[in-house]
């Protein structure tokens, strides 16, 4: 066992003062915490910019409803562009004189938008307008839409107009569906499908990563000592089983060193972030229990948009996550997943004499992990699926599958049993790869295949 200890502190030592472990531990953090905080940083700029509005509106409707706010304001110009001899408006003319005036953009409402469904204005700016005008303009534009339809089905059904008012009170209705976890316990925990599966992608897509980004190092470890002929020099004091467990143990202590302090300096920079870049951040100002589809800008220009409202609170719900539970079954699928491949890797780097030599046998490898990936997106959409349910217990397959499935909540049975066979079938593929690592390590100069890796696998001791 020293000597295993003595390998992986070799390994584990030289690798970490590479500069792109260096390199890639201080922008990963930095990478994740931009990804958590810029929503954040983006509901809170506020666009404080006045823009003044030219309107051109052909249906007649629109005047005096579309309602100035502290940083937009609406001027009707549809009579400057009005021809009488062509009885309709020039619209190219007003796009002309937009060039030459101070008017932020050009509001065109034209006759189709309101006598079909899928109505359309067109807003010319020579700057690219922001959400928050379009989702103002849209909002004015749609409501008052509805209304005009609804007067024109009265009036046809001999209805008094006056109680167009009244109807859309009793008609319009904002609808969400919340979505409540349920422990074991009897516990109760809003939850939001759409961050589900986000952090279960960016778990999943991790695992990957990992495995594949350390197991290619391990193997490209073992063909560098085996092309330099250093390793006939180690095997002389070391067996080729112990020198194979302790690249495969440093090179794994390796990356769980990597992703913690990813952990821990991602949770740094967030909490610096929180402390001084959002201290005047406040959710609750935009709260979708008391502000309504269709409700205006108030004055600040903000939009109470209905799928603004949903952002805000899933991004809320971020906190709520159990991101302990998510990090502990994170680092036991990524050693077991990294262990079960890394042997396998250790095993092909054995058995060629270079880089170029590796393709006939990665295939094999790198098929479940591919296959894993699209399963995931399967189990994004359906966790509790028979597809994602197997595919989560398969030993080949199980860190990313498992990983998508369980932030929705996966029974602890599902994991125990998946965990087993992981570990039972990375001994067993240790146990495996060893045979022929222990003859390939000293093989040089032939061209190996399959059957002749069986031969290996046979040798007696």
């Amino acid at each position: 066992m020293s000597k295993i200890g003595l390998i992986i502190k070799r390994e584990y030592s030289t690798r970490v003062k590479k500069k792109t472990f260096i390199i890639m531990t201080i922008l990963g953090p930095i990478l994740f915490a931009a990804l958590m905080i810029t929503p954040a940083i983006l509901m809170q700029m506020e666009d404080d910019e006045f823009k003044r509005i030219a309107v051109v509106d052909e249906t007649g409707v629109f005047t005096n409803v579309l309602k100035d706010t502290k940083y937009i304001a609406f001027d009707d110009v549809s009579g400057s562009y009005y021809d009488d001899a062509t009885v309709s408006y020039n619209l190219t003319k007003a796009k002309k004189d937009l060039k030459e005036s101070d008017y932020y953009a050009l509001l065109y409402i034209p006759h189709t938008a309101i006598q079909s469904k899928d109505g359309e204005v067109v807003v010319y700016s020579y700057n690219s307008p922001n959400v928050g005008l379009n989702m103002h303009i849209a909002n004015l534009v749609e409501k008052q839409t509805e209304y005009v339809r609804l007067q024109m089905l009265m009036d046809e059904f001999g209805l008094k107009e006056t109680a167009v008012d009244s109807v859309l009170s009793v008609v319009n209705s904002n609808i969400n569906v919340v979505t409540s976890s349920l422990g074991e316990d009897g516990s109760e925990k809003e939850s939001f499908a759409e961050v589900n599966m986000i952090l279960g992608y960016i778990c999943g897509f991790l695992i990957y990563m990992f495995v594949f980004m350390y197991g290619s190092q391990v193997m490209r470890g073992v063909i560098e000592e085996k092309t330099s002929r250093i390793i006939e020099v180690i095997v002389s004091s070391v067996k080729p089983f112990e020198l194979m467990m302790g690249k495969v143990i440093g090179i794994a202590l390796v990356g769980l060193t990597q992703f913690l302090l990813w952990i821990i300096l991602t949770g740094g920079i967030v909490t610096v972030a929180q402390s001084v870049v959002l201290k005047d951040y406040n959710p609750s100002k935009m709260n979708p229990q008391t502000m309504s589809v269709g409700s205006q800008l108030d004055d600040s220009g903000v939009v109470p948009d209905e799928q603004a409202m949903k952002f805000e609170k899933a991004f809320q719900s971020i906190y709520s996550i159990n991101f302990v539970e998510i990090i502990i079954y994170f680092i036991i699928y990524f050693l077991g997943g990294y262990l079960l491949y890394a042997a396998m890797f250790a095993a092909i780097g054995s058995a060629v004499d270079n880089e170029a030599d590796t393709q006939q046998f990665m295939l094999p490898i790198t098929l479940p992990l591919i296959l894993g990936l699209f399963v995931m997106m399967s189990a994004m959409k359906t966790p509790n699926g028979s597809l994602a349910y197997w595919f989560s217990l398969i030993p080949f397959t199980s860190p990313i599958v498992m990983m998508a499935r369980i932030p929705y909540g996966v029974p602890f049975i599902d994991k125990a049993i998946s965990i087993t066979l992981l570990i039972g079938t990375f001994i067993f593929m240790t146990w495996f790869a060893g045979k022929i690592y222990r003859v390939g390590i000293l093989m040089y100069g032939k061209k190996v295949n399959y059957k002749e890796l069986w031969k290996w696998f046979k040798y007696k001791n």
